[in-house]
């Protein structure tokens, strides 16, 4: 279960405290998948980057599995990040010099030691329809398949929540309605919580929980 309480975010400026975010609150269970919508600077990558552990919140809590990783040092914090969540940028952030399979395998490299990573590598990547790519390197990939390569290894680790920042944001219509499709397959989404921030109203709509970020709130978007 992911469980947010009264978070808020200020950021400081010259002119005094700028509120992004005005205590929201949010409760999910695995197997939720949600779309969270807003105008650019609403706080929606503010949000999710919080959410990820990436950031800090201003003041409230969050807690994942039961256990809030804002407790921790920075070393358990990266450690956490890396066991229980994966993200999925709208760039993909694929290393040039490696590999699809080695792209796949980067959050395994400081993971405890396990002889079933490259196999669950490769069977994510046949998951994704790029078997036939498994030693390309992403300079002979095409948008979309990198966006799937990414998809792929983010849920390596087998993460309990999947966070998704305008992951079609940068794809031809084609390639995001394939990629839409990926992150929702029920085969990978198994018992994880999804989220995907979005400007994109067509991605939105294919998710059974939608949200709407308005001046620091979040509400069911009707």
């Amino acid at each position: 279960m992911l469980k947010a309480t009264d978070l808020t975010k200020s950021y400081p400026t010259p002119q005094g405290s700028l509120p992004v975010l005005t205590g929201i609150s949010l409760i999910l269970s695995p197997g939720d998948a949600v779309s969270i919508m807003g105008i650019s600077g609403s706080g929606k990558s503010t949000l999710l980057y919080i959410l990820g552990t990436l950031e800090s919140p201003s003041s409230g809590r969050v807690t994942l599995a039961g256990e809030n990783p804002f407790d921790l040092g920075a070393k358990e914090l990266a450690a956490f990040r890396n066991d229980k969540i994966g993200f999925v940028f709208q760039d993909h952030y694929l290393l040039p010099q490696c590999s699809v399979l080695e792209n796949v395998l980067i959050p395994t490299l400081v993971a405890p030691p396990d002889t079933t990573y490259e196999q669950r590598a490769r069977k994510l990547i046949d998951h994704v329809g790029l078997s036939d790519r498994i030693n390309h390197r992403p300079s002979e990939l095409s948008g979309g398949e990198k966006q799937r390569v990414s998809v792929a290894r983010a849920l390596i680790r087998e993460p309990k929540l999947l966070l998704c920042d305008e992951p079609t944001g940068n794809l031809d219509r084609r390639s995001a309605d394939a990629v839409a499709s990926l992150i929702l397959d029920q085969d990978l989404l198994q018992e994880r919580i999804l989220i995907v921030v979005t400007h994109s109203i067509e991605l939105a709509a294919r998710f059974p929980i939608g949200l709407e970020l308005t001046d620091g709130n979040l509400s069911k978007r009707v």
